[in-house]
This record gives C-alpha cells, structure tokens and sequence, in this order.
C-alpha cells in the first residue's frame, strides 16, 4: 500500500468513526397540523442505554435504562405515536418555557412595567402559556462530540405569550457513556424578562408497577414552598415533622394519602417545590431514588436552587405506550427549577435575565443500579 492509500484510509477510518462514534440516529415522526415536520432522535451511548428525544417540544419520548441484571426497560412514560403528543399530553417529556411551573394571575412587574400572560391553570400561567416551549418545533443538530448529543435552539419572539424580549435559547442533551443524561440550558435576551427553564419527564423505574409509590425517594433539602388552593407561593417552610421531610429516605407514598395536612391535601399529594441545599460545587446533588425491585437508581444533580417533586396526581387514565394506562400515580416528575412565582416573590432568588448576561442552568440525571 502506497502512502497516497494509507492516507486515505487513516482519513476514512477517522471520518467514519466520528460519524459513528456520535450514536445518534434521526427519522421522520410525523407532520403537524399546519404541515410541518418532525423529527425523533435516538441517541445510544456504549453501555446499550438509548434515550429518544423529538424536535417537537425537546420532548424525551424514551430513556432506558438497565436493572441489576442488566435488561434495558423505558423508564419514562409518554405516547407511542406524534398525534397524542399534539391531541394532549400533561407534558409528558417536554422542554418547559419560559418559565417553569405557575406565575399568579398570569401578571408580573419588571422594571415598572407590567406584563400580562396567557392563562392556562385557572386564573394563572402554567409552564409558559398556552403555546409554551413544548409546543414549539426547535431546529435540531447533531453534536460531533465522542457521546452522543444534539443541540436544540429556538427563537422565542418578542411578546410570544405575553413574556418581554426576542429570547435565543439553546438545550444540548447528551447521554453519556457512563449512563447519565445531561441536559444544558442557555439564553440570551434583547430586552430584560423572566426565564425559568426545566424538563417534564415522569418517571418509573419499573414499569411492571401501576405506580411509583414503592419507589424510596431522598430530597437534598431542609424547606419547602408552601402553596395556596391554586398552588401558588406563600411561604418558604420546614420540611420538619412534616410530610415533605424526604431528608432521611422513604417510599414516595409513605405520606402521599396524609390529607390531614393541609399542604398535601391543596396538591392532591406532592406538587411543591423543595428549596435544595446548595454545595460548594456548581451542581448539587437534589435528590435519590432507588426502585428496589428492579435495583435501579436515578440521581438528579443540578445547578438550580429548586427542584419540584410532582407525583402524577391529576394523571386520569391516560393511554400511553404500548397500551399502558397512566393513572394517578403512574410516575413522578423531578423538575430542576427556581421556584414558582418568583418575579411576584421579592424574597426569592431572582429570574430576571437582561441583555448582555447569559442564562445557563444544567442538571444531570445519572442511572446505576443496586
């Protein structure tokens, strides 16, 4: 072999390993109403984990994830198919903006000016609106990197349901070779407004079981966010003697059915918000939860300062994948976020992003087993 031929096949190999070393596969899905298209993402990493991820809302329609013996199973719940996602969906999965969780009234004050939102939770704005980010179709690319990623960007125009500023957001998921899945988020702004971004995967990590109330769950905080009848803020209390106390580790329904407390009743089990106990590190670890019977464990780390335990309880019969029915209960959702109604909350950690600064928030969602 002459040294024309070695070269080409050391760039051949090297091209043809990048191309393969990134694991990520794309496929038509389907078409919205209006004609558009949309494309589902499949990332495998080394281990055999493969986490599906839509440019229709960012949304992650699959993650496995392997038992004590090693045999992959979802762990998300969600549809088979685009048409539920768009008919309805409680988020299954989904990219969450601008801004996470409820904003009273749908009104807020920034710099003296008073903005009004779309309601959709009663009399308030939930989850960005109407038409929030996980309505939206984002442009999608491949990340040529050694773990398979793609990077979503969207463009959320000036006035797009009520919220201030052209926002340019980006959300990288990775799936790593060590069985994580990370998700970055970053903004920038052309004018001052809110933002508060999240994910709304719901959880089981033994889809054998009707529910998640056996999974054994630790929350990495000393306080909560006590909500009023619409579950909006009024105080920052402690979890001590109290059914939100997940300090020490115990099964999510141990307390779950515990309506003699007032705060458990008003969410029909968990829908609150813990405020996490910060490490000297960026990213803090938020919460545990092992599956025992299946010996699986997810971690949840993350650099926000609050992270919303939410128990499926308004989920009615749902039929999801493979012709499972989600009913109350079925999964639970660790959403890594600020805390609800921040821009009416002075005493909260502020949501404000101006022009000139830029947004970033990332939180880790790392598999092991027993």
């Amino acid at each position: 072999m002459n040294i024309h031929s070695k070269l080409l096949l050391v760039l051949f190999v090297f091209v043809f390993g990048c191309q393969r070393s990134s694991n990520v596969t794309v496929e038509d899905w389907g078409n919205l109403p209006d004609g558009k298209q949309v494309k589902l993402y499949t990332l495998k990493n080394q281990t055999g984990m493969t986490l599906k991820v839509s440019d229709y809302g960012g949304i992650i329609t699959h993650l496995t994830a392997p038992d004590r013996h090693g045999a992959f199973a979802d762990v998300v719940l969600g549809f088979d198919s685009l048409s539920n996602y768009i008919k309805s969906s409680p988020y299954f999965g989904a990219l969450i903006g601008r801004y996470g969780n409820r904003i009273a009234k749908g009104k807020f004050i920034l710099n003296d000016s008073t903005y009004t939102l779309e309601t959709n939770n009663g009399i308030n704005s939930l989850h960005g609106g109407i038409k929030g980010f996980d309505k939206a179709v984002w442009k999608t690319e491949i990340v040529n990197n050694n773990e398979p990623s793609i990077k979503l960007t969207y463009l959320s125009k000036d006035g797009e349901e009520g919220f201030p500023g052209n926002l340019s957001v980006s959300v990288t998921y990775t799936l790593t070779h060590t069985n994580e899945v990370r998700i970055k988020y970053e903004a920038t702004t052309d004018k001052p407004t809110i933002v508060n971004l999240t994910n709304h995967s719901y959880f089981n990590l033994n889809m054998v079981h009707e529910d998640v109330l056996s999974h054994v769950l630790t929350l990495n905080a000393d306080s909560f966010v006590e909500v009023d009848s619409s579950l909006i803020p009024t105080k920052i209390a402690t979890v001590t003697n109290t059914p939100f106390d997940f300090r020490v580790s115990k099964p999510i329904g141990k307390d779950i059915r515990n309506f003699e407390n007032d705060q458990v009743k008003k969410g029909g089990g968990y829908d609150h918000c813990w405020v996490l106990k910060k490490s000297a590190t960026p990213l803090t670890l938020a919460a545990a939860v092992i599956e025992r019977f299946s010996g699986r464990k997810m971690e949840v780390l993350t650099t926000e300062p609050g992270v919303q335990l939410y128990t499926g309880n308004f989920l009615n019969g749902i039929s999801g994948k493979n012709g499972k029915t989600y009913g109350k209960n079925s999964g639970f959702c660790l959403e890594t976020q600020h805390y609800p109604d921040s821009p009416n909350q002075k005493s909260f950690p502020t949501v404000t992003l101006n022009p000139g600064q830029s947004y970033y928030s990332e939180t880790i969602f790392r598999f092991s087993t027993m």
